[in-house]
């Protein structure tokens, strides 16, 4: 499966953004799906991720309650909602998938075998 991310850009602290990752040559619903970002100088950090079957969500302690994860399969895409962002998420987003994820790897990047390409958000306070 090859995954696209877009829908960053730059917006103001407090403000919304959806980022979407859509699939092509391959059927996501079939995967399960992690959104990872990585800020300058900084290490990868897990976001949030939903399983492929049952559609469980996980988040990271940062952004629960302000970060919703979802999947609309009809459209072979996963979207990650963000609100109340803070200076803090400035980063770039990554979204990221494999088959064969059991429930304590999905917030580790390294068990992720496909890899879209970066999309930046950039908060400003």
């Amino acid at each position: 499966v090859q995954l696209q991310a877009s829908g960053g850009g730059l917006v103001q602290a407090g403000g919304s953004l959806r980022l979407s990752c859509a699939a092509s040559e391959g059927t996501l619903s079939g995967y399960s799906v992690g959104w990872f970002r990585q800020a300058p100088g900084k290490e990868r950090e897990f976001v949030a991720a939903i399983k492929r079957s049952g559609g469980a969500t996980y988040y990271a302690d940062s952004v629960k309650g302000r970060f919703t994860i979802s999947r609309d399969n009809a459209k072979n895409t996963v979207y990650l909602q963000m609100n109340s962002l803070k200076p803090e998420d400035t980063a770039a987003y990554y979204c990221a998938a494999d088959r064969s994820l059991i429930t304590s790897s999905m917030s580790n990047g390294d068990h992720y075998h496909y890899w879209g390409q970066g999309t930046q958000v950039t908060v400003s306070s």
